[in-house]
């Protein structure tokens, strides 16, 4: 080697142009593994082993970006996230998380988030590994960033279980995610709703004890769609749970709000608005008469002339919910003209199962009190559509199992002759059975009268 290469100045351009590689390396790796098309090939050209030592590199930027990296590729690929639990990255990572910067931390966060997000195996290897101490250390940080990845991370942990979903609470996140979601930042409160919603599928009672309802009926003020979405979502969790939930969540003031976003512009509000309403009336005939009373089966019938956005489905099932509770209730159902919707939607070609289904399980509960009851459906023409929906060689196992239960529902009731005479002729037996049986009441009522 001459004299001038072995110079101070040539040696340090080396080590110079190894760092420039390192880094312009781990930056390609990063933009390459955005696209999940790429993982495999990126996978089998042994990516993983040359990103494991620069995962601890001198160099922040290198190993902030070689973090990046290795975090989308495990969320794209299951059998990357194993290997990386496997190989130790996750560890060394997580060894590191409060020792750099708050891009390493939010980088660290993001990968934590990308290997829990697979299933329940992996979110609790993440757990062992003692990430949860960390995590929740991070939702009190000063970055916001760094505040949102720790949110996110937590739910994708706790989505899984009710056992790891009581491991997060039990760390005391509920309190800070509630404090996350009241901070200014809308993507902050984005991630707080959603891990809230996580959560409360599971723990919903240590959600309504953290004191979250008063917080999220506030949130419903804001004027972001996203943000009012989950936040109905994260209150309907609560409320789906038991009785008692469900009127904590309208003591803390959701129900006016909930009707109310019933209109709003976005499908997802309105749909996650009637999904709430839903999950509040299915409980008890106090909750569904107090939806009523405050002027509830209106908005939900508007919904069920929907075609899009998936609100049609728990319209149509809270007002199932509401007719089922008592026989005064399915009046107001009726006289809300839901049934003639329900039969508008048992009727439609492009209607699928799922709304095939929930149409005919309302009608069931609306004609299965009275005879006046049964009289509503009747004259509305349901018994021949759910009768063919039943009879179908295209309906699927659910739809003729909706539409034939919901048959013998209203028949047991119906004295209507005209609505009984065609089924005489196109009935199968175990559908003409219950014709018969009303015939006989009717002439019964007849000879007695007479």
């Amino acid at each position: 080697m001459s004299h001038s290469m072995s110079s101070p100045r040539n040696i340090q351009l080396v080590f110079e142009t190894y760092q420039k590689a390192r880094l312009v390396f781990v930056q390609t790796m990063a933009e390459l593994a955005t696209r999940s098309t790429n993982v495999k090939c990126l996978e089998s050209a042994g990516v993983l082993e040359l990103l494991r030592p620069l995962l601890s590199d001198a160099c922040s930027t290198v190993r902030q970006c070689a973090v990046v990296a290795a975090a989308r590729l495990a969320e794209h690929d299951e059998a990357v996230a194993r290997q990386l639990l496997s190989g130790g990255m996750v560890t060394s990572t997580l060894e590191n998380l409060n020792k750099y910067n708050v891009y390493y931390k939010r980088s660290a966060l993001y990968l934590l988030r990308a290997v829990a997000k697979h299933n329940e195996e992996l979110a609790s290897a993440i757990v062992r590994l003692g990430a949860l101490e960390h995590i929740v250390s991070c939702l009190e940080d000063f970055d916001t960033q760094v505040k949102e990845n720790a949110a996110w991370a937590l739910g994708y942990i706790g989505k899984h279980s009710e056992h790891l979903a009581g491991l997060v609470v039990d760390a005391g996140t509920l309190p800070l995610l509630v404090l996350a979601f009241q901070e200014p930042e809308m993507s902050l409160k984005q991630i707080a709703a959603g891990a809230l919603v996580d959560l409360a599928q599971h723990k919903p009672e240590a959600v309504v004890d953290a004191g979250a309802i008063p917080h999220l009926v506030r949130g419903l003020e804001n004027q972001d769609p996203k943000l009012k979405r989950s936040t109905l979502c994260a209150l309907g969790a609560v409320a789906s749970a038991r009785a008692e939930l469900a009127e904590a969540t309208v003591a803390g003031g959701a129900l006016p709000p909930a009707l109310l976003h019933t209109g709003h512009d976005s499908a997802p509000v309105r749909r996650a608005a009637a999904c709430l309403l839903r999950d509040i009336v299915k409980h008890s005939v106090d909750l569904a008469q107090l939806v009523v009373n405050t002027g509830g089966c209106g908005p939900l019938v508007e919904l069920m002339f929907e075609n899009t956005g998936g609100a049609r489905i728990p319209a149509c099932m809270a007002l199932g919910y509401i007719a089922g509770q008592s026989d005064q209730l399915a009046m107001a159902v009726i006289e809300s003209k839901a049934v003639v919707v329900s039969v508008e939607i048992l009727q439609k070609s492009d209607a699928d199962d799922a709304e095939l289904c929930a149409a005919a399980w309302t009608l069931g509960h609306i004609s299965k009190h009275s005879p006046q009851h049964s009289l509503a459906v009747a004259v509305a023409n349901a018994f021949p559509i759910l009768l063919q929906l039943y009879t179908s060689p295209k309906s699927s196992a659910e739809v003729k199992a909706r539409a034939c239960c919901a048959l013998k529902q209203a028949l047991q009731c119906c004295l209507h002759r005209p609505a009984l005479e065609p089924l005489l002729h196109s009935a199968p037996a175990c559908i003409l059975k219950y014709v018969l049986a009303q015939y006989a009441k009717v002439w019964y009522g007849l000879l007695t009268f007479l």
